[in-house]
């Protein structure tokens, strides 16, 4: 009997490092997960090597069930300095970023994805002048990539799940949802992963496979692992995705250590023997 979780993973194609798509697709093949969450900076930046991506996955049998839109100027060094810099919170790259935002949704649109998943940055949870202009950012965002027929689903993890479903229900648009990260929550420290999922399921649209252990002083980056080997409960975080009204992609993602496919094969069979 087929495992009822199989058809509804896919890897992020960034945690692949590829030169191509059709290194991408031949990895995926390997791997025996044909879907693929697709780094969308690529295509902008050099579009000679992806133009032909789509029909690339065509020929070899690959599905993207989504996109990834990275935002201008993220450094990701520190917890402070992607608070500084991430997201659409930064007046001094809101300008690039929007242009960006503007010419990703045209490519999604041009692949036929209708989900683009990216970091919102570090939302304030109290009402002011930076949250404000963040919201009426994202309002910009969302409804662009909406005349597209694309979704945005914000990454969890730069705020807490409470603080990100205020922010959905003020920005009060329908095509925008969450991509929810169980290791994101543990590596910002910014609550329980499975407490936040059963908190945020209703706006959950995708979800990523990824683990990690908590930093040990406040303040500083939590670590990732492999998954089966964090402080992800994945009998219960997927318990609860799996009570969701509708069946979720599960993404894995791998962003660290030098063995990935070997990672996100042991990530596949966690994923498979928890959902029997």
């Amino acid at each position: 009997m087929p495992n009822p979780a199989s058809e509804r993973l896919a890897v992020c194609s960034w945690s692949l490092r590829p030169d191509g798509p059709r290194e991408l697709a031949a990895t995926l093949r390997c791997l025996g997960i044909p879907r693929v969450q697709l780094a969308l900076l690529p295509l902008l930046e050099d579009g000679a090597t992806w133009c032909d991506v789509g029909n690339i996955f065509v020929d070899e049998g690959v599905h993207a069930v989504s996109g990834m839109m990275q935002t201008v100027g993220e450094d990701y060094s520190t917890l402070g300095s992607i608070a500084r810099t991430g997201g659409v919170r930064p007046d001094e790259t809101w300008p690039a970023t929007l242009d960006r935002a503007l010419r990703t949704a045209d490519i999604a649109a041009s692949l036929g994805l209708t989900l683009v998943t990216f970091h919102a940055g570090f939302i304030p949870h109290d009402a002011g002048a930076d949250r404000e202009a963040m919201l009426g950012r994202l309002r910009t965002l969302i409804d662009h990539f909406a005349t597209r027929g694309v979704s945005l689903a914000f990454e969890t993890g730069q705020e807490t799940a409470d603080t990100l479903s205020k922010a959905l229900d003020d920005l009060d648009r329908p095509s925008a949802g969450v991509n929810f990260d169980p290791a994101n929550m543990i590596l910002y420290g910014k609550g329980d992963p499975v407490a936040s999922a059963r908190r945020l399921l209703p706006r959950i649209v995708q979800v990523h496979i990824k683990d990690a252990i908590p930093a040990a002083e406040a303040g500083a980056w939590g670590t990732e692992v492999p998954v089966g080997k964090g402080a992800v409960d994945w009998s219960a975080f997927l318990a609860v995705i799996a009570s969701a009204t509708t069946a979720l992609q599960l993404v894995i993602e791998r962003e660290a250590g030098s063995c990935r496919e070997e990672d996100i094969a042991a990530a596949k069979a966690v994923v498979e023997r928890e959902c029997r």
